[in-house]
């Protein structure tokens, strides 16, 4: 009994999930991508990676403690008006002197990320593992450098700017009378997501390798050996393994 149309369908419904269950998750991951990115870019101009706790101050003569917050560029502090007055080279893209370090490596993060982004187009044109595979070592990259600067960070705390807003107390992971905001919580964040998002492209790419054997990954090859499977899977053959034979030449492969 010839099950050729059987198999053939299977075979192809087999395909046609894997396919879309592929894409889905791939278009998870672009989408997520693009948030990663855009999240970088909140996190480097945002000026609040520390700010002030907020005390109450005793009356008797003395100056009320600053309230405001800093970031990599800029360091703001409340005053009359609704908005905060800042001071530093946010235009310019000028970090603060000690947070140098820390700013040329989200930097790079950022160019890392958006790098990826960028690499989305090259679906069209490239294999789809091997732009899976560059992007993931690309987020890969991109959150060690996050990791780096939310290391090097604290350790630059002890400097002029941090002893304005925080007071004389301030010191190396020691933030006086300050704590961390959100924009540096969410550096964190950034740190794990760029961790999830390599290696669900790695995942993705490996799966994107194990859909044909490594001599069919390019144009016809792959419908050849596709082919070639399908007819050598629904080939009759004797009860023993050794008289089963493809019904089509091996030279197909």
């Amino acid at each position: 009994v010839v099950m050729q149309p059987h198999v053939t369908e299977v075979a192809r419904l087999y395909q046609t999930e894997f396919i879309r269950s592929a894409r889905a998750v791939g278009v998870l991951w672009a989408v997520c991508t693009l948030c990663f990115a855009v999240i970088e870019v909140v996190i480097l101009i945002q000026p609040s990676w520390v700010g002030t706790r907020e005390l109450r101050f005793r009356g008797g003569g003395g100056t009320p403690p600053q309230a405001g917050t800093l970031g990599l560029f800029e360091v703001c502090v409340e005053s009359d008006w609704p908005m905060p007055e800042c001071k530093g080279s946010l235009h310019t893209l000028t970090p603060l002197p000690a947070f140098q370090s820390p700013a040329v490596l989200v930097c790079m993060s950022l160019t890392m990320v958006w790098a990826s982004v960028g690499c989305l187009c090259l679906f069209r044109f490239c294999n789809a593992a091997t732009v899976y595979k560059i992007c993931a070592w690309l987020q890969l990259t991109a959150g060690f450098c996050l990791a780096l600067a939310c290391v090097l960070f604290p350790d630059s705390w002890e400097c002029a700017e941090m002893r304005a807003l925080c007071g004389e107390s301030v010191a190396s992971f020691s933030p006086g009378n300050c704590n961390v905001h959100w924009a540096y919580v969410l550096a964190m964040l950034g740190v794990l997501d760029a961790a999830i998002l390599s290696t669900l492209a790695f995942v993705l790419g490996n799966r994107q390798d194990a859909l044909l054997p490594d001599d069919a990954k390019d144009g016809e090859g792959k419908q050849i050996v596709y082919s070639f499977l399908i007819q050598y899977v629904s080939a009759p053959c004797s009860s023993t393994v050794t008289d089963c034979s493809p019904s089509v030449p091996l030279t197909l492969c």
